[in-house]
């Protein structure tokens, strides 16, 4: 049940994500539709789709590696979202909000991440 109520809050969060990211992205400039607009719907997607995936798996070496695309996919797009906002394209305080939920996010993929490895320790 626990397992489950985490799966689900996790999911919600990254949801939410994704799609306060998209609604951010339609601030960037036209020029760079097939740049960081581009790159970071792409990453945005990449975090649920590799976290869902990942999910589904039933061996634990490769649920993790799922798991760690999912969160390199997340510190990609808060990346880009930096550089949106030293760009001008987006505000402070929109980068604020995306920041906050990408640190939720993180960490509960972390922890995710953190157990699968000593896990997997354990199987060797």
């Amino acid at each position: 049940m626990y397992k489950e109520r985490y799966h689900n809050r996790l999911k919600k969060l990254i949801e939410e994500y994704i799609t306060i990211g998209y609604s951010v992205v339609k601030k960037f400039p036209l020029d760079e539709k097939y740049g960081m607009t581009s790159q970071v719907k792409r990453a945005m997607i990449s975090i649920m789709l590799n976290y869902v995936e990942g999910f589904a798996r039933s061996k634990k070496k490769v649920m993790l590696n799922f798991y760690e695309i999912s969160y390199g996919s997340l510190q990609e797009s808060i990346t880009i979202f930096y550089f949106a906002t030293k760009f001008l394209f987006i505000t402070t305080t929109e980068y604020m909000q995306l920041y906050k939920i990408k640190e939720e996010i993180a960490k509960m993929l972390w922890s995710s991440i953190e157990g699968l490895r000593k896990d997997c320790e354990v199987d060797m």
